[in-house]
C-alpha cells in the first residue's frame, strides 16, 4: 500500500516520473510507493563511464524494433513493435514493459539481500541489520500470520466496537490517523505553500477506499461492474470477521453508503491540482468552530500538535460535509465503516483468506490474473515500512561513486540547457526570466540516497508477529511527521528510497531526486554512449527540472513558496501554449470510448515535453565538447540523435491491460505509455530531422498546431 495511507493526492508538492502515479505526493506524506518496487542491482557495479566505453549496440534493444513501420507513422512502435507483439503480459501484472522488467530483475537481487537479513538471528538487537531481517522473517512466515489469525488485531478491532458516541468516535479517528487506514480525512504534517521556512498542519480529503470518488459516482457499465465487486469484496471481508451472511450485506452496503457520501463531498483530481484552491489557511479555533464534529481541538493535542494555532484545510467543502455526516450518520455505521477500513488496510499482514479477497477485488479493477508471489510483495512491504534502513543495505551493494559523478555530470548539462532555453524564450519577458533563472539556479539536487539517514531507534521490530510490526512501523511513520511540527526545516528528507525506480521534483524544498534504483538500465547505463543516456537518464532528468516550471511547479518561487512571479502577459502567453498541449493529449485514445485527460495528465506530458528538449540540447552541447565540429560516431548505422528518440522510447514501450489503461486514464496524472513517447516527438523538429520525416507524415504536425513552451 502507499506510506501515507491516510490521504488523497490533493495538495501535491511533488511531481515524478514513473507511470501509475508513484511519484506524486502531499504535504503530509511521501510519494506514493504503491507500485515503485525496489530496483535491479544488476547494472550500476561497473565503474565504466559512459564517455569512455561506448559499446556499438549496447543501450539499445535494435531487434525489438518493427522495421515495417515508418519512424515518422508512429515512432512507439516502431521503436518497440517488434518486442510488445512478442512480450506478453505476466499473469500477475497489469502491464509490462521497462519500468517493469527493472523492477522484476531488481526485485531479485533485493531478494537475495532480504534473505541474508532474514537468516542473520544474531545481529545485535536495535540495528538496521535486525529490524530488517525480523521484518522480512515475519513477513515470510505464513504460518505463524494464519495461526494468529486476528489475534494481534483484536486490540484495535476492540476499540472501534467501544465507540459509543460522537466523542469516543472522534478519538477512535485519532487512532485511524496513526494507524494510516484511510479513514474519514487525512491529517498531517509538511511544509507550508507560502511560507516554506515553517511547517504546517494539513488535513485534507480521504475516506474513500476505491482508487477515485468516479468509481462511487458513475452509472457506466465498467463503473457498476467495480462498484459491485467493491460490495461483493466488503460482504466477504465481514464474513471472515465472523458476521452471518445477512449482516455482512447490510454492513458492506454501510461503508458503500458512507463511502459515496464521502465521493460525492470530494473534489475531482484536476480540481486538486490547483494549489491556491486547496490552500485556506485559518486558525485551529476557527477550524473547530466551522467543524466542530470533527473535534480538532480534542484531537490535536493526542497526535502532539498541542502547539498548534493554525491549520491549512485542503478542501473546505468537504470538511463541512464530514462534520454534518459525523453527527447525523448513526454511530453503529460509523463502526462498520471503521472496522472495514482497518481490516481492509491491513489485509496484507493478515491469513491468507483476507488476502485472496482483496486480490480478487484488485482483479476486476487491474485485470491481474494472478497474484504476486508473496515473496515480492514482502520486499515492496519491507521497503515501505523500513525503507531508508533497508536502502542503506542496498546501496552498499548496488549504487557506485562513479555513476552518481555521472549523473552529477548530466544534471549539471541539462540546468545549462534549462538556463539557455530560459534566456531564448521569445514569448517570456525580461523581468519573468530573471525570477525564472533564480529558480532555477536555486535547485537543490539529490542522487543515490540521503546524506543524513533515518533514525530507526524508535521502532522495535521483533520476529513475534508479522501484523504487530505493521502496526509499529505505520505508528512510527506517523509520529515521524508529525514530530517535524515546530522545528526548522530539515532539507536533507528524502521523499522516496533508495532502491525506487522512479525520480521526483519537489516545489517546496525546491529539489530534483534521483533514487539509485533509477540509475540503471534501460535510463542509464554506463557501457552505452551518451546519446542513449541523455535518451533515457537525461530524459527524467529534464523533466524533473521542468516540474519546477509546469503549470503547477511555475505557481512556486526559488524559495519553494507559492507566489505569482509571472507578468500578467507572460502567464497569460504559458498558460495558451499549455492548452495547446492539454488539447493534443485529450484527442487521444488509449481504447474505445476512453480519451486520455489532457487537464489531469497536464503537469507530466509539459514535464515529457521540457525533459526531452533539455536533454536534446544536453547531448548536442556533449557532442560538441567530444568532438567539436568533426564526424560524430555511428553505432549500428544509427546517428546520435536517432539513438537518443530510440532510447526515449524504449523507456516507454509497454503492453498494458485494458482494465489497467481503464485505471489509469481515470486515476493517473501520467498518460499512456504510447503518447507519453509520440506525444513530444509530434511537436519536436529536431525528430523529423533525425528520421527525415516529411511534412505530411502522421508524426508531423503543422507548424500551427505544434507546441513548443521550454
Amino acid at each position: 500500500m502507499i506510506s501515507n495511507r491516510n490521504l488523497l493526492l490533493t495538495l501535491g508538492t511533488a511531481a515524478g516520473f514513473a507511470l501509475a502515479g508513484c511519484a506524486s505526493s502531499t504535504p503530509t506524506t511521501a510519494p506514493d510507493r504503491a507500485d515503485a518496487t525496489p530496483a535491479s542491482t544488476t547494472a550500476s557495479t561497473t565503474t565504466e563511464t559512459a564517455a569512455a566505453a561506448s559499446v556499438p549496440g549496447v543501450g539499445l534493444d535494435l531487434a525489438g524494433r518493427d522495421l515495417s513501420v515508418s519512424p515518422c507513422d508512429d515512432f512507439f512502435h516502431y521503436a518497440g513493435g517488434t518486442w510488445l507483439k512478442n512480450t506478453p503480459i505476466p499473469g500477475a501484472q497489469t502491464s509490462w514493459g521497462s519500468f517493469n522488467i527493472l523492477r522484476d530483475q531488481n526485485n531479485a537481487a533485493l531478494r537475495s539481500i532480504l534473505q541474508e537479513a532474514a537468516a542473520n538471528t544474531s545481529a545485535a538487537k536495535g540495528t538496521n541489520a535486525q529490524k530488517v531481517g525480523d521484518f522480512y522473517a515475519s513477513a515470510m512466515d505464513s504460518m505463524a500470520i494464519e495461526k494468529a489469525g486476528l489475534k494481534y488485531l483484536q486490540p484495535e478491532l476492540a476499540r472501534i466496537q467501544a465507540v459509543k458516541d460522537l466523542k469516543s468516535l472522534q478519538n477512535a479517528l485519532v487512532r485511524q490517523q496513526k494507524l494510516q487506514t484511510r479513514s474519514v480525512f487525512g491529517l498531517g504534517v509538511n511544509q507550508d505553500r507560502k511560507k516554506s521556512t515553517e511547517y504546517a498542519l494539513y488535513i485534507s480529503q480521504g475516506g474513500i477506499s476505491m482508487p477515485d470518488r468516479d468509481y462511487y459516482l458513475k452509472d457506466d457499465t465498467r463503473s457498476k461492474t467495480v462498484r459491485t465487486a467493491y460490495i461483493t469484496y466488503l460482504t466477504n471481508l465481514f464474513k471472515l470477521l465472523g458476521d452471518n451472511e445477512a449482516t455482512a450485506k447490510k454492513g458492506a452496503e454501510t461503508v458503500v453508503r458512507l463511502e459515496t457520501r464521502l465521493a460525492k463531498a470530494s473534489k475531482e483530481r484536476v480540481a486538486l491540482r490547483d494549489p491556491y484552491a486547496n490552500y485556506n489557511k485559518m486558525t485551529v479555533a476557527e477550524a473547530n468552530a466551522q467543524f466542530p464534529n470533527l473535534g480538532l481541538t480534542a484531537m490535536l493535542p493526542q497526535l502532539g500538535l498541542s502547539s498548534a494555532k493554525e491549520v491549512i484545510v485542503g478542501q473546505p467543502d468537504f470538511f463541512k460535509e464530514v462534520n454534518v455526516a459525523l453527527k447525523q450518520e448513526p454511530i453503529a455505521d460509523w463502526k462498520t465503516y471503521l472496522r472495514a477500513h482497518l481490516v481492509g488496510s491491513m489485509a496484507s499482514a493478515l491469513p491468507k483468506a483476507y488476502v485472496d479477497e482483496e486480490f480478487r477485488f484488485t482483479q476486476v479493477l487491474s485485470g491481474a490474473k494472478q497474484q504476486q508471489p508473496r515473496w515480492k510483495r514482502m520486499n515492496l512491504a519491507t521497503d515501505a515500512a523500513l525503507g531508508e534502513a533497508f536502502g542503506q543495505l542496498y546501496v552498499e551493494k548496488a549504487f557506485t561513486p562513479e555513476t552518481k559523478a555521472k549523473a552529477q555530470e548530466m544534471v549539471a548539462n541539462i540546468k545549462e540547457a534549462m538556463g539557455e532555453h530560459i534566456q531564448q524564450l521569445s514569448w517570456m519577458s525580461e523581468v519573468t526570466k530573471k525570477e525564472a533563472l533564480k529558480k532555477l539556479n536555486s535547485f537543490s539536487v539529490k542522487i543515490g540516497y540521503p546524506d543524513k539517514w533515518k533514525d530507526y531507534s524508535a521502532l522495535n521490530i521483533t520476529r513475534e508477529s508479522y501484523l504487530k510490526n505493521v502496526i509499529a512501523a505505520r505508528e512510527w511513520e506517523s509520529n515521524d511527521r508529525i514530530s517535524r511540527y515546530g522545528k526548522p526545516i530539515d532539507r536533507s528528507v528524502w521523499g522516496m528510497t533508495p532502491p525506487t525506480v522512479n525520480a521526483y521534483y519537489n516545489s517546496s524544498l525546491n529539489e530534483i531526486v534521483f533514487p539509485a534504483g533509477i540509475m540503471q538500465p534501460p535510463f542509464f547505463d554506463p557501457k552505452a554512449d551518451d546519446a542513449v543516456n541523455y535518451g533515457g537518464i537525461g530524459a527524467v532528468i529534464g523533466h524533473e527540472i521542468t516540474h519546477g516550471f509546469d503549470d503547477q511547479g511555475r505557481q512556486s518561487d526559488a524559495e519553494g513558496n507559492l507566489r505569482d512571479w509571472w507578468t500578467k502577459e507572460d502567464a497569460a502567453e504559458f498558460t495558451k501554449r499549455a492548452d495547446m498541449v492539454g488539447k493534443q493529449y485529450s484527442a487521444f485514445q488509449p481504447l474505445d470510448s476512453v480519451f486520455v485527460n489532457g487537464k489531469l495528465t497536464m503537469g507530466e506530458n509539459l514535464a515529457d515535453f521540457g525533459g526531452l528538449a533539455l536533454a536534446y540540447s544536453a547531448l548536442q552541447k556533449q557532442l560538441a565538447k567530444q568532438y567539436g565540429n568533426g564526424p560524430r560516431p555511428n553505432y549500428d548505422g544509427l546517428k546520435p540523435e536517432q539513438r537518443f528518440f530510440l532510447g526515449w522510447a524504449q523507456v516507454w514501450r509497454t503492453n498494458a491491460r485494458p482494465e489497467a489503461l481503464r485505471q489509469q486514464v481515470l486515476t493517473d496524472p501520467h498518460s499512456p505509455s504510447q503518447f507519453r513517447t509520440n506525444g513530444p516527438l509530434m511537436n519536436m523538429p529536431e525528430f523529423y530531422e533525425a528520421f527525415g520525416c516529411k511534412e505530411d507524415a502522421k508524426m508531423v504536425r503543422a507548424k500551427n498546431e505544434r507546441a513548443n513552451i521550454w
